[in-house]
């Protein structure tokens, strides 16, 4: 076949990988085991642009590494395939989102394939497929079925929590959660309590539970939406408002294992950047739990917790979140309007944007008094949308001489400021948070230091019932319902009021079918409008169904054992592969995916289901490839469009237009003029030389940009051999790269002159058997060495910058002997696979066998010089170059130097002085 055509290689060899299983991984080896993992994608209806493959091709790359490493290799694909868009979609169009989710599926595997991915697709899971949300469900009720146990710091099942209560009732029970949250009661109490009564006792215990909580509630899309899909007070998808709203919510119990969470990442080997994330969004810290008694509300105790206890004295006011439960209580008459139109604002605010705004001061006196529990003064209740229900106790106490923001609020609305130590400074303009020097103004703590006083306060606050040592967590509870109905239905129903766990043998509990896909009239969700949807025939469902992130916290489990119906990963499957080595995906998935992930896993571990300590061990994060955007400049009134050098001569409009209709920025005008019907009769003031010149910046890539680029295109035109390389060539996989399509024929013609080492001229194969020469030879083993170091330390674009050196080699060697071209198509054949099969059956070897090739062994001899060329320098000046057996003596290169002409041409016959040579690096006479 003259030529190489990489249409028809890659289209060859994917054929024959489906049909051969080429990938497929077996759950017992005698091989060591790699399990390399992709980010679970979410097919979404636009399909991948060039951005998408980059971590695919990382992830691919090793894994065809590793194989030919001699390990088993699990390299699984699947689908996210719950999620918001598919049912926004079916709510337009009145379509089941099962058929949009479908063909987006089918989309995606399309284009996945046409890159020549080395996926086991006999192990491809969906989130939306019963058989695996049934596993999905299953877990659930594994968590709705068990407390966390502090005095064994793991998950038990209920079971041993009952034990307890039958013994001693609720005594001595030390359970992770909200004391006051649960009812004391004696064992006697325990035996003479109804069902019903016994389950409402043990509901706040389950890791999974329902209670009302403030959630963002975004009546536009009927659902409740995750801070993450909120921005500037409005949903992501739609830009809807959204409030701030108290519903009965499921939640998961993530904040006893926060310490836990913590400790695991010490053993991880995961970019610090992310550990660091985690541990602020775990944000563990030791102080103290301080009550607050109101004046004339003998009932009302205000909880705050502190990490300066030691400047108690300074709190000269308390600030509670606007949906604090005793705001109502506590506003006085005089202050309620005012409070009312506060907390309306607050609820048009999403967390995120209250916690991002540090520089709008705001917020609201209640008109009632606290007393500080040390000074016995009276201070200030306010409300601050800064403060937030769900961290801590939804109230703090205010300290304006120690924190900043304190500060500020006090100077704004002119409250107290009261120094606290005599190493505080400047507190005209600005807090001083130190914990230097002796306490001043702050009665029985005077004169002490920061560890004596922070002692003395927590003893005398215990010693009064108004306080307590505590380690804190910034991290809250997950909410785990979604009123949506694209998602798992929880499995739960309601009897008498109580939730009761569906029974395991009734699992799944499947989606049923309903007519709309909006929430009904009356509000409730979108499974409101099941008829007949009853659990037994009698009792109601949840109607809510469980976040996207559900079916995503395991789904690298289902992969070690997809088709097991008895279990959700067999446990010899699960002890073969533990865990995932090599984690490829994006850092925006720090707090949400990974963090739930390693929540579900240690919660699998506690109830022996699972062996591994940590469920990814290696992560990497790809960058992102930015998008290369055109843009035309329309004068202002006209459809005349003038060029970029000659845009300043006139009044215009800059816009996007399509990257696929321009090439090295020169806009195609004929295309431009046929890409939008506004655009038919536009004229064009050109350039001198008779072109249109295109602006150009770098941005995200997004179809409102226009400067999307879809794989398929450049598959049909470079092949996705160059595409794998291109993008890997591009830069540091981690790091953010504009893309530019310009640069595929570069890798296009490395690949053409790969092809011709095998193929001269683009004839006929041609590689011979005769013996490799020592240069060739050399070449291809810094090849080896290379290839193998990059790759083990994911550096990429190295790789492939090595690889072009290596052919640019062997090219001017005229090399086309079996001795280096065999090995040559090995390395390569991580990052061309399809070149390299073609190559390799050519070569004599079985259809499709590369895969399990050797990897070629790195032989260090033959780096080894035979000769080596010294510089011979006169006084400091080099004047010639000499070559000299590479085990030549100092003295014998003295000697060979003296015997040469070298004095007589550059130091006029001089004799020389003194010969130095710096062995393997140069010579210098000194005349």
């Amino acid at each position: 076949m003259p030529g190489y055509y990489p249409q028809d290689i890659e289209k060859k060899w994917q054929a024959h990988w489906k049909e051969q299983n080429t990938f497929k991984a077996e759950n017992s080896s005698d091989k060591p085991k790699f399990y390399v993992l992709d980010m679970f994608p979410y097919p979404s209806g636009a399909g991948l642009h060039v951005g998408h493959p980059l971590g695919y091709i990382a992830s691919d790359i090793v894994s065809r590494y590793k194989r030919l490493q001699g390990f088993n290799v699990l390299h699984p694909m699947g689908f996210d395939s719950f999620g918001l868009p598919a049912e926004q979609y079916a709510i337009q169009t009145g379509q089941h989102p099962a058929i949009t989710t479908e063909q987006n599926i089918e989309t995606y595997i399309r284009q996945l394939n046409s890159l020549g991915f080395s996926y086991d697709w006999s192990r491809e899971v969906r989130t939306s497929d019963p058989s695996y949300y049934k596993w999905t469900q299953w877990i659930f009720l594994k968590l709705f079925n068990s407390w966390y146990n502090l005095d064994t710091d793991r998950a038990e099942p209920l079971k041993t929590l009952l034990e307890k209560f039958e013994q001693n009732g609720s005594e001595g029970i030390r359970a992770a959660g909200d004391d006051e949250e649960r009812h004391s009661f004696t064992a006697g109490q325990w035996q003479s309590f109804s069902e019903k009564q016994r389950l409402q006792a043990v509901h706040p215990y389950r890791l999974a539970y329902q209670q009302d909580t403030y959630v963002n509630w975004c009546p536009g899309l009927g659902t409740v939406l995750s801070n993450d899909e909120v921005k500037d007070g409005l949903s992501e998808r739609g830009g809807f408002p959204v409030e701030r709203r108290l519903m009965p919510q499921w939640n998961l119990r993530i904040t006893a294992y926060a310490d836990r969470l913590l400790r695991g990442l010490d053993h991880i080997d995961w970019p610090e950047a992310v550990k660091e994330m985690q541990r602020n969004w775990i944000g563990k810290s030791i102080g103290a739990e301080v009550t607050f008694e109101v004046q004339n509300h003998p009932s009302a105790h205000i909880k705050v917790y502190t990490t300066r206890v030691d400047t108690i004295y300074g709190a000269t006011f308390l600030v509670l979140a606007p949906e604090h439960e005793l705001v109502t209580e506590l506003t006085t008459p005089e202050q309620k309007e005012h409070i009312e139109e506060y907390i309306n604002a607050t609820k048009r605010r999403s967390e995120r944007d209250r916690m991002a705004d540090t520089k709008t001061v705001s917020g609201a006196f209640t008109g009632s008094f606290a007393i500080n529990p040390v000074s016995g003064e009276p201070v200030q209740i306010w409300i601050a949308d800064y403060v937030l229900a769900g961290y801590g106790t939804g109230a703090v106490m205010a300290v304006p001489s120690g924190d900043q923001r304190d500060y500020v609020f006090a100077k704004h609305f002119n409250l107290p400021i009261i120094q606290v130590t005599d190493a505080q400074h400047n507190l005209e303009e600005q807090a001083d948070p130190t914990k230097e020097g002796q306490y001043i103004n702050s009665g029985i703590i005077n004169g002490l230091g920061y560890k004596e006083a922070t002692q003395k306060l927590i003893a005398y606050l215990e010693e009064k019932g108004q306080g307590k040592g505590k380690t804190n967590f910034r991290i809250r509870d997950a909410i785990f319902g979604r009123q949506r109905y694209w998602g798992e239905p929880i499995p739960i129903y309601y009897k008498d009021g109580v939730a009761y766990g569906v029974a395991e043998a009734d699992l799944p509990l499947v989606l049923p079918e309903i007519d709309e896909y909006k929430p009904t009239e009356s509000g409730e969700p979108p499974l409101g409008r099941a008829k007949d949807w009853k659990y037994k025939g009698q009792y109601e469902y949840e109607l809510s169904t469980m976040p996207g992130w559900a079916g995503s916290s395991w789904y690298y489990l289902r992969y070690m054992d997809p088709t097991n119906e008895t279990r959700f990963v067999g446990e010899e499957a699960e002890k073969y592969w533990k865990n995932v080595d090599l984690y490829l995906g994006g850092a925006e998935h720090a707090t949400g995916h990974l963090l739930y992930s390693r929540f579900w896993h240690l919660f699998l571990k506690d109830l022996g289901l699972v062996t591994a300590d940590e469920p990814f061990q290696k992560l990497i994060n790809q960058g992102m490839i930015l998008g290369r955007s055109n843009f035309v400049y329309r004068i202002n009134g006209t459809n005349t469009f003038v060029t970029a050098s000659k845009k300043d001569q006139y009044e215009t409009t800059t816009l996007h237009v399509d990257v696929n209709i321009v090439e090295n920025d020169v806009l195609d005008i004929e295309a431009y003029k046929k890409w939008r019907d506004e655009y038919a009769t536009a004229e064009f003031i050109l350039e001198d030389n008779g072109t249109y010149m295109c602006g150009v910046e770098v941005e995200k890539m997004s179809k409102s940009k226009y400067n999307v680029v879809s794989p398929d295109v450049l598959i049909e035109k470079f092949g996705a051999d160059a595409l794998r390389l291109y993008e890997m060539f591009l830069g540091p996989l981690e790091q953010f790269k504009p893309w530019n399509t310009n640069g595929m024929s570069g890798v296009s013609g490395f690949l053409k002159k790969l092809w011709r080492l095998y193929h001269p001229q683009d004839g006929e194969f041609a590689v011979t058997d005769e013996s490799a020469t020592p240069q060739e030879l050399k070449a291809l083993h810094k090849a080896i060495k290379k290839v193998e170091e990059d790759i083990e330390r994911f550096s990429f674009n190295t790789t492939v910058s090595a690889l072009m050196i290596t052919v640019n080699e062997l090219t001017a060697l005229d090399s086309h002997k079996r001795a280096v071209l065999e090995p040559l198509v090995v390395l390569i054949s991580p990052y061309a696979p399809h070149l390299a099969e073609e190559l390799w059956q050519k070569l004599g070897h079985a259809a499709g066998s590369i895969s399990s090739a050797s990897y070629p062994e790195f032989r260090e001899e033959y780096l080894v010089e035979d000769t080596v060329t010294y510089p011979i320098a006169i006084n400091g000046k080099v004047r010639e170059q000499l070559q000299f057996a590479a085990t030549a003596t100092p003295a014998e290169i003295e000697a060979a130097v003296r015997a040469t002409d070298i004095l007589a041409r550059f130091a006029e016959g001089k004799e020389a002085k003194k010969v130095i040579v710096v062995p393997g690096r140069m010579v210098n006479v000194v005349v």
